[in-house]
């Protein structure tokens, strides 16, 4: 088996810098901020010939709020699940009383505990290493994870010394990262499984999309909070759930630009576009509570754009009385009649009010980007078109569509050729866009339209330059 490595530690001793270098990406937040990650965050990890799978944590801080509190628990249980557990401090900053209350815990776990000493640069290891002895850990390593120095040798130091290690069990439920075969499957962002639907969640601050996820993973795997912005990162989750695998990517709330005041709301916006970039399918939660507002408008160009496929759903439905749920559902149908074929459903994250019928539409939708359609059925429906309503002539000629095929999937591009087509008015193109949808009948998965000239035969033959020398 794969072992399981946690990074445990108090805030800003450089966990998530250690993260991003060993997983060779950009996944975790990384500011000269303390308290910037919150929930666990998974990536599998190849340094040389080992392997193993690597859990970043939050700091755990002598805080006492209701965040602080719920991270704690969250390296709680990163602790129980580890095999190996990496206890990194700060060379600079030296021996804490934080530090000694984490290595009491450690003692406790039984777990195999490695004191790592980070930003040891231009510092006296020798007389770093004498202050952390008192810690009661035999295995005392230094680093820089910003430079990357000794993190090999680390590494290689780890695995050395756990070779016979015996592999705890794992709560499949929790991590799903165990398979049923002999090898592994590591359902993360890294290696994401080919028949898992990646399904980000995105939604304004506060809409209930971290209550959503651990409705359905049954369990407190993110942080929930009433505070607004209390998910930062972009976190990947596997689940299975009414017999389907899911990649839930639960996103940080996108604000209005003016209320953007830190560069940690900032970079976590950016997550956000960037998870629904890699999703497959995006669930736009509503505030039933406050209705359709501007910034969920301006979120759902931004998802149609990018070409995403998309469901929406109505979080906290069952606070809403008939009457004013009504009025809602004709608002809903009349400022997003641009979607067409859209999926909207009205759900409660808390209590699971709705959720099959909404995973069943995300299942339903995640199919219709995988619908394969051909060029003489493209073609067909084109022309239908054409002889339902003629396109408008261009200086008294006719423009002439002949042909369309595809040029892409997910989103589908559909390229038509003919004469005159780059002529064709934007009016038209919303026409076409709709007819081609109703007939594909793709649902909730937006549609590109891109014209194309016919050449000119005659073009090549006739060349004006030399016609004009032999005029002289």
């Amino acid at each position: 088996m794969i072992p399981i490595i946690a990074l445990i530690g108090r805030c800003n001793v450089g966990k998530s810098t250690l993260f991003n270098r060993l997983s060779n990406s950009k996944d975790a937040l990384v500011l000269n901020c303390p308290g910037l990650t919150r929930d666990r965050k998974y990536s599998k990890v190849k340094c040389e010939k080992y392997e193993f799978i690597l859990i970043d944590t939050g700091g755990i801080d002598k805080s006492k709020n209701c965040i602080e509190l719920q991270i704690h628990d969250q390296s709680l249980i990163a602790i129980e699940e580890a095999d190996i557990i990496l206890f990194m401090v700060d060379g600079r900053v030296g021996l804490i009383d934080d530090d000694q209350k984490i290595a009491k815990y450690l003692h406790v776990s039984k777990k195999s505990v490695f004191v790592v000493i980070n930003k040891i640069d231009a510092l006296d290891t020798d007389l770093i290493n004498y202050r952390f002895c008192s810690l009661g850990f035999k295995n005392i390593y230094n680093i820089s994870a910003t430079s990357g120095r000794g993190i090999n040798e680390l590494i290689k130091q780890v695995f050395s010394l756990q070779l016979n290690i015996n592999l705890t069990k794992k709560n499949t439920h929790t991590l799903n990262i165990i398979s049923k075969d002999k090898e592994q499957s590591t359902q993360i962002k890294n290696n994401l499984c080919d028949v898992s639907i990646k399904l980000a969640i995105v939604g304004r601050p506060n809409v209930g999309k971290s209550t959503l996820i651990n409705y359905i993973t049954g369990t407190k795997r993110v942080i929930v909070s009433k505070i607004p912005g209390t998910t930062r990162d972009s976190i990947y989750v596997p689940v299975h759930y009414n017999h389907e695998d899911y990649i839930l990517i639960d996103t940080a709330g996108v604000c209005k630009k003016q209320k953007i005041n830190s560069i940690v709301e900032k970079f976590s916006i950016i997550k956000t576009f960037q998870a629904i970039q890699d999703a497959n399918v995006v669930i736009l939660i509503i505030d039933g509570s406050e209705g359709l507002v501007h910034q969920d408008l301006w979120l759902l160009e931004f998802i149609i754009h990018n070409g995403r496929s998309l469901v929406i759903a109505v979080n906290k439905s069952d606070n809403i009385i008939e009457k004013d749920l009504n009025d809602l559902k004709s608002t809903l149908a009349v400022r997003l009649n641009f979607i067409y074929l859209k999926k909207i459903h009205f759900i409660s994250a808390l209590y699971g009010k709705g959720l099959k019928k909404l995973f069943y539409s995300v299942k339903q939708t995640y199919n219709c980007t995988q619908k394969q359609v051909s060029t003489s059925f493209l073609t067909n429906i084109m022309h239908k078109a054409i002889a339902n309503h003629k396109p408008p002539l261009i200086y008294h000629n006719a423009i002439k569509m002949k042909y369309a095929h595809v040029g892409g999937y997910n989103p589908l591009i559909i390229i038509i050729h003919g004469n005159r087509v780059s002529y064709v008015p934007h009016s038209y193109k919303r026409y076409l866009l709709k007819y081609f949808s109703h007939s594909i009948n793709l649902l909730g998965c937006p549609i590109f339209i891109q014209f194309k000239e016919g050449v000119n035969p005659y073009k090549k033959k006739f060349n004006i330059s030399v016609f004009k020398k032999t005029q002289k």
